[in-house]
């Protein structure tokens, strides 16, 4: 509801223009979520739910008006010249595909891209650098194997042998699944 609401709004009112980025946020969500569950069918013999929401996700972004990398490089060979007629003033804006001018609009978005990604390096690097004058940012080795999930105190899924280490102060019982004199507390208590 969040990108639709996000995209629909773009044009600051109810009109033909909100109506197609709505349209094309969920049919661009739900060809990447299929797709994506079609390759893990493909690779993995199974779909998953985790890879549903992460295509779904992918694509999200990727109909996000010059979101992500892909998103934006590929406005440039597919500007549909009469949807482009519609929302900007030039009326000779074309995709690389419509004519042969508009390799030039292909280029000046890669270039674009290419800048924005040196940017963010740069300028995270930058911000990394002075927050870790302050604080580390590496968790250490024994907190890396626990996970960081886990180092908060909010996992969702205790797997042991997935690198967590047991705790029986922690989980109450024993490896061997004789439970210890520790009450247990929560909304999972153990019965």
């Amino acid at each position: 509801m969040g990108w639709a609401s996000f995209n629909g709004d773009d044009p600051y009112g109810a009109n033909v223009f909100s109506s197609m980025a709505v349209l094309t946020t969920n049919i661009c969500a739900t060809t990447s979520l299929l797709v994506w569950t079609w390759l893990d069918v493909i690779f993995f013999k199974k779909p998953s739910v985790i890879g549903a929401v992460q295509g779904m996700i992918t694509g999200l972004v990727c109909i996000t008006p010059g979101a992500g990398l892909l998103g934006g490089s590929l406005t440039g060979p597919f500007a549909e010249p009469q949807l482009c007629n519609m929302f900007l003033p030039n009326l000779n804006s074309r995709g690389a595909i419509y004519s042969d001018s508009g390799g030039i609009q292909f280029l000046k978005q890669l270039v674009g891209g290419a800048f924005i990604i040196g940017w963010n390096l740069i300028v995270t690097s930058i911000i990394c650098g002075a927050i870790n004058v302050v604080i580390t940012l590496r968790m250490t080795v024994e907190q890396l194997l626990i996970g960081d999930d886990a180092v908060h105190g909010e996992e969702a899924y205790a797997l042991w042998g997935d690198g967590e280490k047991y705790d029986s102060t922690r989980h109450g019982m024993y490896s061997d699944n004789t439970s210890h004199n520790k009450a247990s507390t929560g909304t999972t208590q153990m019965v």
